[in-house]
């Protein structure tokens, strides 16, 4: 036993964070005396896994909704409780963390009965950390919650609505049973792909795995059959009988889609084919990540990813290294961009090098995004001040409190992805909470800025910007590059470039060796010869050498802000 007993991975517990949603069952005897059979799913708060959270609500009947009493409603609060009303779910508001000195429970209740309606002592007061009103807690779900629905008699239908790999026993799919029953031995076929598979073992997890030999229609279990080829068992298949199955499979789930792109390549060209297998393995375990091979002159081979937001690429980034030995360098995060063409078509955009030349190109359309922050009102001043200085437009402005505000605003996605959510937590002294969802694409005035080395693009250093921020994006850039590439034996120029004008530029001094040393006395043109000699060779050099980039260098595009 350990703390934070469902927060699997050790990124979880050092961050204090859910990533992954994880699934439990434990039994329960009621007040009354009655045996209750309760499965959980503990699910991820922050905007960038919202994906976990419908997947989750899709296999559930009803939602515990917590909400910190020190904190009281955030962002994230909202929309989840928005993806539950319209999953149609029975909302149970819970407030949590009460024992805290800086506790203000009522507060809390009341902002929660303004977000669902109902009484604010409707909400059932608890202290994890304690144990306090936890056994209030468990009466209210078996009271207030309906029990699964679903037909032991039917054909049967599981719905896999998680997965992982486990390196002895292939992949481990978790299934929810609507129709039938699901019993060791038996042959199953995925709805979607078609696909007969053999049903090696099937039990529960409380949380560790435990064999139970069968699942029948409203439970929660795992499933086993021994395959290993992560492509077959997909998040959101229906399984059902080899033969006399069912007819309709279940609705399964909506695609992700992802926000923000970024290019995975590893330092060593020979860990290709291994980072292939990592994020082959990690998307079992994460359905909302989406990639495909890509080349970079700078970098080799590695892959474009699509993440959900850039905290998901950050986890997703620390679990490749962590979890499969790999060392990676990430290119600069991007949004997926729509180029106009000039001869009436239009082509998807999610990375610089992806942007057509310019005699082909129209205009360019950006995504912009629905952003709601609520924050302290004594902040309000200095948030209007950010999001207006990153092009947002405000939208309506509702108290939740005297002490607390929800702005809503209409903001390029953008401008949010490099460090506004840091800005933001910086400015209210970590009050501040953001949500954002799709709003529309709308034409811009973006620009691409090249990074030029002696004369020569290099792709991974590449950005797509807004024309206003294009010059203080390349004079960052160069500055930084300066001072991270090491002096060579001839002069480096670092050039930011918006098409063929040049918009900034450093130079990296060559090492010098002092040629007229030997030259003591004598004529002027003596040393002058030995000088224009030497500056002959380094030409010749400049022609034929290649500048050596470290890799702290491209980690460095990462860190430069846009402020």
């Amino acid at each position: 036993m350990r703390d934070q007993v469902l927060d699997e991975m050790d990124l979880e517990r050092e961050r204090g964070i859910t990533i992954k949603a994880n699934a439990v069952r434990i039994d329960y005897t009621a007040a009354n005396g009655d045996e209750y059979e309760l499965n959980l799913i503990d699910t991820p708060g922050h905007v960038d896994f919202s994906y976990e959270v419908s997947r989750s609500l899709a296999a559930c009947e009803g939602a515990l909704l917590l909400v910190d009493a020190s904190q009281g409603v955030e962002a994230q609060t909202l929309a989840n409780a928005y993806l539950a009303v319209e999953s149609g779910l029975e909302i149970i508001p819970v407030v949590n963390k009460i024992d805290l000195a800086a506790a203000d429970p009522d507060r809390a209740a009341g902002e929660l009965s303004g977000v669902l309606g109902g009484d604010p002592g409707d909400a059932v007061m608890v202290s994890a950390k304690s144990g306090a009103g936890i056994d209030d807690l468990l009466e209210a779900i078996v009271e207030t919650l309906p029990p699964p629905g679903g037909r032991p008699e039917a054909p049967l239908r599981a719905l896999v609505f998680d997965s992982y790999y486990d390196t002895y026993r292939g992949v481990v799919a978790l299934v929810r049973v609507v129709d039938g029953s699901l019993t060791e031995g038996e042959r199953v076929r995925l709805m979607a792909r078609g696909v007969d598979l053999d049903v090696d073992e099937v039990g529960v997890r409380r949380p560790k795995i435990e064999r139970t030999g069968s699942l029948v229609a409203g439970e929660v279990g795992y499933l086993m059959t021994g395959v290993k080829d992560i492509g077959l068992i997909r998040v959101g298949d229906t399984l059902t009988n080899a033969d006399k199955g069912a007819s309709e499979p279940l609705s399964g789930y909506d695609e992700p889609k992802p926000m923000v792109f970024s290019g995975l390549f590893p330092t060593d060209g020979d860990d290709f084919e291994r980072l292939r297998e990592a994020l082959d393995k990690l998307r079992l375990n994460d359905s909302s990540l989406l990639y495909q091979a890509e080349t970079s002159r700078a970098l080799g081979f590695g892959f474009r990813v699509g993440f959900l937001g850039l905290l998901h690429m950050e986890i997703v980034r620390e679990r490749l290294e962590r979890e499969y030995s790999l060392d990676l360098v990430a290119t600069a995060p991007s949004v997926e961009y729509r180029a106009n063409l000039v001869d009436g078509g239009q082509q998807i955009v999610h990375g610089p090098q992806d942007l057509p030349d310019s005699g082909r190109l129209l205009s360019i359309e950006e995504p912009y995004v629905k952003v709601m922050i609520i924050t302290p009102s004594q902040y309000i001043g200095t948030v209007m001040e950010l999001v207006q200085s990153r092009r947002g437009e405000m939208g309506e402005m509702n108290y939740l409190s005297p002490e607390r505000v929800e702005l809503h605003y209409l903001m390029p996605l953008a401008e949010i992805v490099f460090d506004f959510f840091d800005m933001l937590k910086s400015r209210t002294r970590g009050y501040a909470s953001l949500d954002y969802e799709p709003a529309e694409y709308r034409i811009s005035d973006l620009v691409r800025v090249d990074i030029l080395l002696n004369a020569q693009s290099v792709d991974a250093f590449s950005t797509v910007v807004h024309k206003d921020r294009a010059y203080a994006y390349g004079r960052a850039m160069v500055h930084k590059l300066r001072e991270l590439i090491p002096r060579q034996l001839f002069d480096v120029p670092i050039q930011a470039a918006i098409g063929s004008r040049i918009i900034a530029r450093e130079t990296v001094k060559a090492k010098r060796k002092d040629v007229t040393a030997k030259c003591y006395g004598g004529d002027i043109t003596r040393k002058r010869k030995l000088l224009e000699r030497q500056k002959e060779g380094k030409k010749r050099m400049k022609m034929v050498g290649s500048v050596e980039v470290p890799q702290e260098a491209f980690v460095a595009a990462l860190r430069i802000s846009e402020d």
